[in-house]
């Protein structure tokens, strides 16, 4: 019984919320688009919202990104330039843990906020308060999982074994879940939770990142934003 239930979840688990995430953001696009949103509470506390916001999102990107290259690049790559699985491992440690630091400050602020300010409470829904404290209880087993991998950095095989179960999963091999099988429980209950993540982001606000104005980024010119008496003015 044991055995099913760990295939179940880290050998099916992954296609279900990989599914629902690409099925359910395209669904809600579709339908429901006057909810494609943020939904900023900026105009009922702007300062603390700032702070929050800039750290949260980019600790969580660099993270992000941290956590899709450093899993997903097969090993033979970087021992191709030398870099060995255990300095890999150490470069992991501490990049995650200053990345999951400044992602950390930034979401509580933001969950502070959320939650003991009466008129920001009042206009958020279950799933945002929800989603925000998956996240938060994500970067706590993340940045808890730091002392363990620090303890076996010599060899680097908590990285490699985590790699290859990431890497079986996205080839779509049988056996991935064999590679989840073993290591510690946190590493395992931050994976779960993290699928989890992937799982509810299409019914939250989160999908308003699909929208990320990249276009700015490279546009041409200038927009031009007048005061109301410059207008009047005009």
């Amino acid at each position: 019984m044991a055995d099913w239930f760990h295939i179940l979840v880290f050998g099916y688990y992954p296609y279900l919320a990989a599914t629902v995430f690409l099925a359910g953001s395209l669904i809600r696009f579709d339908r429901e688009q006057y909810t494609w949103r943020s939904g900023s509470s900026q105009l009922l506390r702007r300062h603390q919202l700032i702070w929050g916001s800039v750290l949260f999102h980019v600790g969580i990107l660099l993270l992000f990104f941290g956590h899709f290259v450093g899993l997903l690049t097969p090993k033979e790559i970087y021992h191709a330039f030398g870099m060995g699985s255990g300095t890999k491992q150490v470069l992991a440690i501490v990049a995650g843990g200053l990345f999951g630091v400044v992602c950390f400050v930034g979401l509580t602020m933001l969950l502070h906020r959320r939650l003991f300010d009466p008129r920001i409470r009042a206009t958020s829904s279950v799933m945002d308060i929800a989603i925000l404290v998956l996240l938060w209880l994500q970067l706590v087993l993340g940045l808890a999982s730091l002392p363990l991998s620090w303890a076996h950095r010599e060899g680097g095989e908590i990285m490699v074994q985590l790699s290859l179960w990431a890497q079986k999963i996205v080839t779509f091999q049988s056996d991935a879940a064999d590679y989840a099988m073993g290591v510690h429980w946190i590493y395992q209950v931050h994976i779960v939770l993290g699928l989890t993540i992937f799982l509810v982001f299409p019914f939250s606000r989160l999908v308003h990142v699909w929208s990320a104005p990249v276009g700015y980024l490279g546009r041409r010119g200038y927009q031009v934003v007048r005061t109301r008496e410059g207008r009047r003015a005009a």
